[in-house]
């Protein structure tokens, strides 16, 4: 089947697609920056005592998981111009996948927090331990080694949804492959590209995972 590929037309579009390559590593790293701190900042909030905060984090964090990002995506190119409030695409792009990846983040980080057992916490209070000594001798050690995995798998996720925002008219990957197939009617072509180098993010994002894995989880040894 690929040599009824039209190879110099792809040569021809590759600087869109590295263009578009380009633009998809700068959208995920900084939406996924500013979802880890706004995913860590939601996950504080839900595990304080306080009632009224803890409500505001489960509000923010249900609501986006139980709405599409699509939805989201439309909701802010769309519904915040209606309100006065106008945003650049690539901008938009970000801030919905930063929302969306935050919330999912939230609940990561609240579970490799809640799966320290208790009676070593009460251990760490038994031994005199302030709360941060607590966090950095027990919680954060073992809690690092359950997130980092899921972290990185939603890492990997985030970049696909970035192909959404090809919906908005951002020039990522797949809006690379939609102005070629738009412009010379090579569907083909142009989306084979396009999934091989997803598919080239891909492995090295699980590349980057097994070595974090090696390196960065506390093991026995």
């Amino acid at each position: 089947m690929l040599e009824f590929f039209n190879y110099r037309t792809i040569w021809e579009y590759m600087p869109l697609f590295e263009e578009g390559l380009r633009n998809t590593f700068l959208i995920s790293i900084v939406s996924l920056f500013l979802a880890l701190i706004v995913g860590v900042l939601a996950c504080a909030a839900r595990l304080s005592n306080w009632r009224g905060l803890r409500a505001v984090s489960i509000a923010y964090i249900e609501s986006i998981r139980s709405t599409p990002l699509l939805v989201q995506i439309y909701f802010l190119y769309f519904g915040l111009p209606t309100l006065g409030i106008r945003i650049p695409e690539i901008q938009t792009g970000i801030l919905a996948l930063m929302f969306n990846s935050g919330a999912y983040i939230a609940e990561i980080v609240r579970a490799g927090i809640t799966s320290v057992p208790n009676g070593q916490i009460e251990a760490g209070i038994s031994s005199g331990l302030s709360y941060f000594q607590r966090m950095r001798f027990i919680i954060l050690p073992q809690a690092v080694g359950v997130t980092v995995p899921p972290l990185l798998g939603q890492a990997i996720t985030l970049v696909k949804d970035s192909a959404l925002l090809s919906m908005i008219s951002v020039v990522e990957l797949t809006r690379s492959g939609q102005i070629l197939t738009s412009e010379r009617f090579m569907p083909a072509e142009a989306f084979f590209t396009v999934a091989l180098l997803y598919l080239v993010i891909y492995f090295f994002l699980k590349y980057l995972s097994g070595w974090s894995q090696k390196k960065l989880i506390f093991r026995e040894t």
